[in-house]
């Protein structure tokens, strides 16, 4: 139980514990996407996932030229709510994903949900039984409509549902029809409609892509230090310090780097890994200014003055504590930590994979307030 208890922290979030709508607080946000599809990032997504919805908005005027605003986040909105980024999954360099993602068997009997047969189309080829149908890979796609919106993302004459580039291709076809405008708020959910047709479904999908859209517009590299004095200045940059290490979960501490556990709930160890996770990162960073933090993200939640969610996130000063959690309002559910960095940013170490880097604040789900004792 202690080995659990010094870990569990930093877990990365569970897909289907809460909506999105239960963890977002934006809107529909319906500016257009133009510029994206290289810039931005969001701390939830693996990188190689990242890499094929980015690949995918750039490719997309090959296979539908008349088609506009395909960006990274209408992508990635769509595969949180399907697969949570293959969440739990080996993802290799060519975005092959293993095990594959099948989904449950739509026969009819109920199970999953499944009330409608699908007759067989593809002998299992794609998903396992010759019987009947089921959605396969990140982007749930049925294998008769892989047939005809399948693409080769990743350039080796193939095209496998259960590749990350050639199924974030394929979703990007899909959504873009012969030449939608996606950067028109109507269209995009017409596309969105088009892919699960349910209203609640279409609004799940809308949260998503509006966070991954402001996370893409506050991305940054850099943080300015100059008009900070003290205790701030010096837990910033202390943190900032510690740009490339590696996630290692259940590592870190007032020290620095230390090898971590195994393992975490997507089953990455971070055994043989010397870097940070989330409350190890933060421990380090405030043990500078001789301030002790217990070693769970929970924990911490309750140091200093808290800021509650209701203030909003433009209450945050560099230097505070920025939590998340399962049910926002609730401390015992906070999953993570960062370090506020100012303009919507902060110092994070994020999930297993990644490295201790800058992240948009929105980049995270269920933002649960913060912590300030500075």
């Amino acid at each position: 139980m202690l080995l659990l208890a010094i870990v569990a922290g930093c877990a990365a979030p569970i897909s289907g514990i809460l909506s999105a709508g239960a963890l977002l607080t934006t809107g529909y946000d319906d500016e257009p996407d133009t510029g994206w599809a290289e810039g931005g990032s969001a701390a939830d997504i693996p990188p190689t996932m990242l890499a094929a919805y980015k690949n995918a908005s750039r490719l997309i005027g090959r296979h539908v030229p008349k088609c506009r605003g395909m960006a990274w986040p209408v992508l990635a909105g769509i595969a949180k709510v399907e697969s949570n980024h293959a969440a739990g999954r080996t993802i290799a360099n060519d975005g092959d994903i293993r095990p594959k993602i099948l989904g449950v068997v739509l026969n009819g009997s109920g199970q999953g949900g499944s009330t409608t047969v699908f007759p067989d189309t593809d002998g299992g080829k794609w998903d396992g039984t010759a019987d009947s149908e089921r959605a396969v890979g990140p982007f749930q796609f049925l294998p008769s409509t892989w047939t005809s919106q399948g693409r080769d993302g990743n350039g080796d004459k193939e095209r496998d549902p259960h590749n990350a580039f050639d199924a974030a291709l394929g979703a990007a076809v899909y959504l873009c029809g012969r030449g939608r405008d996606l950067t028109q708020t109507s269209q995009l959910r017409s596309a969105i409609f088009q892919y699960n047709r349910s209203g609640s479904y279409v609004s799940h999908v809308s949260n998503w892509i509006s966070q991954y859209r402001s996370a893409a517009k506050r991305s940054t590299t850099s943080v300015d230090l100059s008009g900070l004095s003290g205790k701030a200045r010096k837990v910033l940059s202390a943190a900032l310090s510690q740009r490339g290490a590696p996630y290692s979960w259940g590592g870190g501490g007032p020290r620095g780097r230390s090898l971590g556990h195994c393992c975490s709930p997507s089953g990455k160890s971070g055994a043989r890994i010397r870097g940070f996770d989330c409350s190890g990162l933060t421990t380090y960073a405030f043990a500078r200014v001789g301030i002790t933090l217990p070693r769970i993200a929970s924990a911490q939640a309750s140091r200093g003055q808290r800021i509650p969610v209701s203030r909003g996130k433009r209450a945050l000063r560099p230097g505070d504590l920025v939590f998340f959690g399962y049910a926002p309002r609730r401390d015992a559910t906070i999953y993570h930590v960062g370090i506020y960095a100012g303009n919507g940013q902060m110092i994070n170490a994020a999930r297993p994979g990644t490295v201790v880097r800058l992240d948009a604040v929105d980049a995270m789900p269920g933002y649960a307030g913060g912590a300030r004792l500075l």
